[in-house]
């Protein structure tokens, strides 16, 4: 008997997600989805099977730009739906929302309430007054924090929790290990207190990524995910070529290596820097602009005769804002570069690429915290990619993680985090060194 493809595999997972749904005595539903499992895909489809006459379905995302993303996509792929993007006062909305003329957008409950399907952010959703219906679904859910889930719990009889349990956890930008440990942690994950109360809720997943190529997908997921996935792609699929030959210089090396294999750690000498590592940063830039000047071709299954990298094909990743703020201004120096992208992994959360590049988070530190071991953090910025990810970092790393493998607190009533950071990180560490250009 054949082994199902990935396409037959991945339709499998979501009419069993979608049969579950209508079929379930239980109040919550959880699906894992990994990098680029087409969890948007999942999200559409359910709403449109939940959805019902008198009774529309309401999506919760944690983000404008997130509500934005989903009411565009809803519209376009389900026109004879009408959509309500329900929004504060002061919202301004987007161009490209005003021209699909099934969406609704209001900042009035009663009028999103004659939608087929309403979507908000969850701080608007806690809001709301008089509302109540069968199904809402959380898009994102790992992001979400426990007692945003609280405030809006009384609004649906079920839910559909949706999310990537190996991106990172809510956060704050106050301190907040005051509640570390308590029953009533508000920096909890929604998703993993749901199911510490709930541990009979169904849990399903995608079993594949359409983002990540096949030398990628089985190392993200051995490294940071519970359950694993694979690629929807094989090696052959995708292509990473140059018309233009190298100078044999080491910036054409680790890009060389990048498109043989999919990966290339460009290794700057040992050395412990501050949060800003010049060298490492110019050499991240370096990178991206010899990917376009050596006029880079990228072939996938989406586009088999190829097309040229351009510099939104290409972004930088970053642990720090005050890294990405550096880059930034780098950038001005480059007008060719004008238009890559340039970030935190927290805001890189969802986005896809054809090559990344990434500042490891462990360059040139001298001991390790639980913001830099964060196992998210490091999956956002090495599965963002479709053709290559480039890690940039100096020498090192391994004996700082056999030196310092923690040095955060432990606290009563946490749980054991899956994946341990210490561990995802050597694991990742192991594959890059095979892919190593010493700089």
């Amino acid at each position: 008997m054949n082994e199902p493809t990935p396409a037959q595999r991945s339709k499998d997972a979501v009419d069993h997600i979608l049969t579950t749904l209508n079929a379930t005595p239980h109040r919550g539903v959880v699906v894992n989805s990994p990098p680029g499992a087409g969890k948007t895909t999942l999200v559409v489809q359910a709403a449109e099977n939940l959805a019902r006459p008198q009774d529309p379905c309401m999506i919760v995302a944690q983000t404008n730009a997130q509500v934005d993303d989903l009411v565009t996509r809803l519209a376009k792929d389900k026109p004879h739906l009408t959509v309500a993007r329900l929004t504060s006062q002061s919202y301004r909305t987007p161009n490209k929302l005003r021209s699909l003329p099934n969406l609704l957008i209001t900042t009035d409950t009663a009028r999103a309430a004659s939608a087929d399907i309403t979507v908000a952010t969850a701080s608007k959703w806690a809001n709301a007054k008089d509302w109540h219906r069968t199904w809402a679904i959380i898009d994102e859910a790992y992001q979400m924090r426990s007692d945003a889930l609280l405030k809006i719990t009384h609004l649906s009889d079920k839910t559909l929790f949706v999310g990537d349990p190996g991106q990172l956890d809510p956060f704050s930008t106050i301190p907040t290990r005051r509640w570390t440990g308590l029953p009533h942690d508000p920096m909890s994950s929604a998703v993993s207190v749901l199911l510490k109360k709930n541990p009979h809720l169904p849990v399903l997943s995608l079993p594949v990524s359409w983002r990540l190529p096949a030398s990628a997908a089985r190392l993200i997921s051995d490294a940071f995910y519970l359950t694993p996935f694979r690629a929807g792609t094989d090696a052959a699929a995708r292509r990473l070529t140059f018309p233009a030959t190298g100078m044999r210089s080491t910036i054409d090396q680790t890009i060389d290596l990048a498109a043989q294999t999919g990966w290339a750690l460009h290794e700057l000498p040992a050395r412990h820097t501050g949060r800003i590592d010049s060298e490492a940063a110019h050499a991240a830039l370096n990178i991206a602009l010899r990917l376009l000047t050596r006029h880079a071709i990228a072939q996938c299954e989406k586009d088999p005769t190829g097309h040229e990298l351009e510099p939104a094909d290409i972004a930088i990743g970053t642990a720090h804002r005050e890294q990405a703020a550096y880059l930034q201004q780098l950038l001005r120096a480059h007008p060719a570069l004008d238009g890559i992208a340039i970030d935190t992994a927290n805001r890189l959360q969802g986005r896809e690429y054809a090559v990344t590049i990434v500042l490891h988070p462990l360059s040139g530190r001298r001991d390790t915290s639980a913001f830099h071991l964060e196992a998210g953090r490091l999956c956002v910025l090495t599965s963002r990619h479709r053709h290559a990810c480039i890690v940039v970092a100096r020498a090192g790393i391994d004996r700082l993680l056999d030196d310092h493998p923690s040095n955060e607190p432990v606290y009563l009533g946490v749980d054991a985090k899956f994946p341990d950071g210490w561990e995802a990180n050597q694991h990742i560490l192991d594959h890059l060194t095979e892919h190593r250009v010493r700089a």
